[in-house]
């Protein structure tokens, strides 16, 4: 990657701030070519990378608020890495300003200029890590010492630049959570459209000095790669788009599908992974819908668990579309409680705990007006009908237990200064995009 300059704008195209790494762009022409292609390009023809063949420049932009990030280079550049360049730079100000709005830029240009000085040295991206960056780039007065300002920051120099030397915890422990996000689509007659796991492996590290730590998942390619295939005998998950952490060896996970790694200080995510398999629907709905022409409409719906009674589901919310013009609303259910809002034309049934295995009933009743206007207005009525034949939706988290049946084998924590530490792993099951659709 080499990006000759770069530059933030409003959404009118007027520059805010810019860096020229090069020199081999001339500033004001650039600016005013980007700012030409914004005001004369349609909305839907704009693209995040265009070409001037005049000069031969390309340009490589991300919308962000009420902003535009944008890189020029003149060489034939890797845009995919500008691009990752840009969105890691956007992070890397909201992490310093909280919000990354024009405002929010123009309030703080000079720690602006010092953070594209730092991030890019002559077209090439240097230190894109916030915590690194805070070390030696401070928003308050302070000012480094002589000394520390002669010298970089020791994490830059070392070869673990996401973790800094010498950092000690009273109580060494490491939290992971498995977070798994369930994304389901259920037709009419119960037939699964779609089903997909989104899982997370995050991790809040409170670890003294430079550890290194091996986790072990039942990852089938795994029990394969060490020759242990038949012990797996079911239990092994096989995990698709595995995408870790920059602090994770590939080399060794690609050898023996081992998870190494020294892990950064806090709170981060090592990996995400994805399984498009067929799940049966872990809360399945039922609804029978009764409307009755000018005076009211009744709704049946029912509700089953379908995982195992050990199980428990937290704060379910059930969401029942409804006709944007009913009134009178009452309810009748066997567990929770129901609250109709109209703002979002849905009833919501809440189950704070669903147990496994459980099956409950819930009764609700609306009065509909005489005279509507989508019994006048042919359009007025094919738009509340579509409104509340959208599909339900469900909201649930079920702690302990992970949909696709990854477990954690083991978490090794390796120091030189042999501290015991304590692992702490925990399982979560959550929604996605989970909808069944009404008849």
């Amino acid at each position: 990657m080499v990006a000759s300059a770069v530059f933030i704008t409003d959404l009118q195209g007027k520059n805010i701030i810019s860096r020229n790494y090069r020199g081999d762009v001339p500033m004001q022409k650039a600016l005013e070519r980007f700012q030409t292609y914004l005001l004369e390009t349609t909305d839907e023809s704009k693209k995040p990378v265009f070409h001037v063949d005049s000069n031969g420049d390309s340009y490589i932009y991300i919308a962000l608020s009420n902003l535009y990030l944008c890189a020029v280079t003149t060489r034939n550049s890797n845009v995919a890495l500008i691009l990752t360049f840009l969105y890691r730079l956007s992070q890397v100000f909201k992490d310093y300003f909280g919000t990354l709005e024009e405002e929010s830029i123009r309030d703080n240009f000079v720690i602006i200029y010092e953070l594209l000085d730092e991030t890019m040295d002559h077209g090439l991206p240097q230190a894109l890590d916030s915590m690194i960056l805070r070390s030696f780039i401070t928003q308050g007065a302070n000012r480094m010492s002589e000394d520390a300002r002669n010298k970089p920051p020791v994490a830059l120099t070392n070869a673990v630049s996401w973790r800094a030397e010498g950092i000690k915890h009273k109580k060494n422990e490491i939290f992971l959570d498995v977070v798994e996000k369930l994304n389901l689509l259920v037709s009419a007659n119960g037939t699964v459209l779609h089903s997909e796991i989104l899982g997370a492996v995050k991790m809040r590290s409170f670890l003294s000095g430079m550890p290194e730590l091996k986790l072990g998942l039942n990852d089938k390619l795994m029990f394969e790669a060490t020759g242990r295939a038949n012990q797996a005998k079911g239990k092994a998950v096989e995990l698709e788009d595995i995408k870790f952490h920059q602090c994770v060896r590939l080399a060794r996970f690609e050898n023996d599908r081992t998870i190494s790694f020294i892990p950064p200080d806090g709170e981060f995510d090592l990996m995400t992974y994805r399984l498009n398999t067929h799940v049966k629907p872990l809360i399945w709905v039922e609804a029978v819908v009764e409307p009755h022409k000018g005076s009211r409409i009744e709704y049946m719906i029912k509700t089953r668990s379908q995982f195992k009674s050990r199980s428990v589901a937290n704060n379910v919310e059930i969401i029942i579309p409804v006709p944007p013009d009913v009134d009178s609303p009452s309810f009748k259910c066997s567990v929770g409680s129901v609250s109709y809002l109209p703002d979002k034309d849905s009833a919501v049934w809440t189950i704070k705990q669903f147990h496994g295995g459980r099956e409950y009933l819930m009764r609700a009743h609306f009065g509909l007006p005489s005279i509507s206007a989508s019994d006048i207005d042919p359009e007025a009525k094919k738009k509340g009908d579509n409104a509340w034949k959208a599909p339900i939706r469900v909201q649930f988290e079920i702690p302990y237990f992970t949909v696709s049946g990854i477990q954690v084998r083991y978490l090794k924590i390796i120091e030189r200064s042999g501290y015991q530490a304590l692992p702490w792993v925990r399982y979560i099951t959550a929604n996605g995009d989970y909808q069944l659709r009404m008849a």
